[in-house]
């Protein structure tokens, strides 16, 4: 192959070891201003009133912003369950409430970032505090505080697995397993904080320059709130620093533009920017979920698993962000990569009043993995069995149906990876079974060594039904042979090398020195909806809809070529 499987230079890689590759903290623009938000700071309340004036007659502050002044006041990727700014003055009912710590109520535009922050601290907010819920069991009691009033409970979301009759297959069972497994919620931590400046383009549009994964889902969410076509709303990913699903949802896109647009009424047109600190980074956006999940898996004594039953509670925090689908891939990945004939799966994401839950590498799937993987390790021990041997007695293969009660797509070669990872391990079989190395244990009591073994699967794309897209446009430019391919994607690069990827495959498709194809991406005034930069689908997505574009463009040039 030409470009592909080759070592290829990444496009962005001088950029950044140089120092010239702007991040969203480091653009600027003449006049622009400085941006503040006034976080809640409390986990549950009423905003019974907001007092600006003080703020507004502070010398230097240009605008302050709330509820009032958000035409439509919700947003959220797969649910509108979140007010933009929480305070009083919204259509929509039980808005002025504050729900986590993270949550929003005002924005101070001023001509520094530290008298923004003044601003802040002299806005005067009167609140009416809630009781408050933490844990997933609690939050599920009727008679727990309920986060949102407009809801039936606490329990939003829920998917139900039925396979086979599983309590007469714990009746059969030689041995069973029954275990209780909490993940804890996890700070992505990506190095650069949430920033970015906002300005109107030479077409007049609001343009919103930030670090993001899915730039056309932010311009609808943006359109949406101020209640504007999108094509009046334009969103530019810059350089990104990190993401690992952290940038999935909103942080500060929609207070940006609220902002410009609002002064922009005033008479006042300056770009706006802001950056936020560590500190506001960590409670401003979402975590990796924290999850309850309670497992009894029975095997017989030949170490045959035929019964999982699993219950599965995500805390998705104060709103759903993705928690509905990061759910799903939970729900798929709990009776991990094993064909056992009687699932039962009962998962539910639940409302709490903590820092909600939402995208971060893996998206469920861990969680999920992680509890299977340590039940089928339980069995084999309780059976005297290696952990290789047991996996290999269940997992699945091809034309095998999962818990799903539907075969996974094939290749289905989770048997070979584990004997490989198994051999290159030092496991190896002895009189047909596996058999794992011996550990030499320390001099010191207090050490021990071991040598574990797991397997696991995950999706590539959102999963269950949802209606996936990326669309690529390819231009060919040149007289008697191509001498110039410009490739317009808008898939993110988050620092996992998509765009390298985008010129390779083009370059592939085309059949063309790399050299020549260049990449414009991230903007949704030249690109296409690419769909998000999450779910490991970038590669798999974009690659397809810039090999098929190149395809349809060559199919072009070539019959040109022949009219001519």
């Amino acid at each position: 192959m030409r470009a592909i499987g080759q070592s290829a230079t990444r496009i962005d890689a001088e950029g950044k070891v140089t120092g010239e590759t702007a991040y969203p903290g480091d653009l600027n623009m003449p006049k622009q201003a400085y941006l503040k938000i006034l976080f809640a700071g409390r986990p549950h309340a009423i905003v019974k009133a907001i007092d600006t004036s003080k703020a507004e007659a502070l010398e230097g502050v240009i605008g302050v912003f709330t509820a009032k002044d958000v035409p439509v006041n919700e947003y959220g990727l797969t649910m509108k369950d979140q007010p933009v700014l929480c305070g009083p003055g919204s259509a929509k009912p039980f808005t002025d409430r504050v729900r986590f710590v993270g949550d929003q109520v005002a924005v101070v535009v001023a001509e520094t970032e530290a008298i923004a922050a003044q601003g802040c601290a002299l806005i005067e907010v009167d609140y009416e505090d809630l009781p408050d819920v933490t844990d997933v069991d609690l939050a599920r009691q009727p008679d727990a505080p309920q986060i949102h009033p407009d809801q039936e409970s606490n329990a939003f979301y829920s998917y139900t697995i039925r396979k086979g009759d599983v309590e007469a297959a714990f009746a059969r069972a030689d041995v069973i397993v029954e275990s209780e497994y909490r993940t804890p919620a996890q700070e992505h931590a990506f190095l650069a904080p949430e920033a970015g400046i906002v300005y109107w383009d030479e077409q007049d549009r609001i343009t919103v320059a930030v670090a993001g994964q899915w730039a056309h889902e932010e311009q609808a969410m943006i359109a949406h709130a101020l209640d504007l076509p999108k094509e009046k709303i334009r969103v530019i990913h810059p350089a990104i620093g990190g993401a690992f699903g952290g940038r999935e949802d909103i942080s500060i896109q929609l207070v940006m533009a609220l902002a410009l647009w609002r002064l922009d009424q005033r008479g006042i047109r300056r770009p706006i920017k802001t950056i936020w600190s560590r500190t506001e980074s960590i409670i401003g956006h979402h975590k990796r979920h924290p999850y309850l999940i309670r497992a009894k898996w029975g095997a017989t004594k030949d170490g045959k698993v035929i019964a999982a039953r699993s219950e599965v509670l995500a805390d998705a925090g104060a709103y759903n962000f993705t928690s509905n689908k990061v759910l799903g891939n939970a729900t798929q990945t709990v009776s991990g990569p094993y064909a056992i004939d009687n699932v039962s799966v009962d998962a539910h994401a639940i409302y709490t009043n903590n820092i909600p839950g939402g995208a971060f590498r893996g998206f469920g799937g861990p969680q999920g993995a992680f509890a299977a993987e340590m039940q089928i390790s339980k069995l084999a021990e309780a059976l005297g069995m290696d952990p290789v041997e047991i996996r290999m007695k269940n997992v699945l293969t091809d034309g095998v149906d999962g818990h799903t009660q539907s075969p996974l797509p094939p290749p289905v070669t989770m048997d070979r990876v584990i004997e490989e990872c198994a051999l290159s391990s030092g496991w190896v079989k002895q009189k047909g079974e596996w058999v794992g190395p011996y550990q030499q244990q320390a001099d010191d009591p207090h050490i021990k060594r071991g040598l574990g073994f797991s397997a696991g699967f995950k999706n590539v794309g959102f999963s269950f039904g949802f209606p996936e897209r990326s669309w690529a446009t390819v231009e060919l430019h040149g007289q008697s042979e191509i001498e110039r391919v410009v490739v317009h994607h808008a898939g993110s690069d988050v620092g996992q090398g998509a765009h390298t990827v985008f010129r390779q495959i083009a370059a592939e498709a085309l059949d063309v020195p790399l050299e020549i194809v260049e990449l414009v991406a991230a903007d949704t005034a030249v690109t296409g909806d690419s769909g998000s930069s999450s779910a490991s689908r970038m590669t798999f997505m974009a690659g397809n809809a810039i090999r098929g574009a190149a395809r349809l463009a060559l199919e072009r040039w070539t019959d040109e070529d022949l009219s001519l």
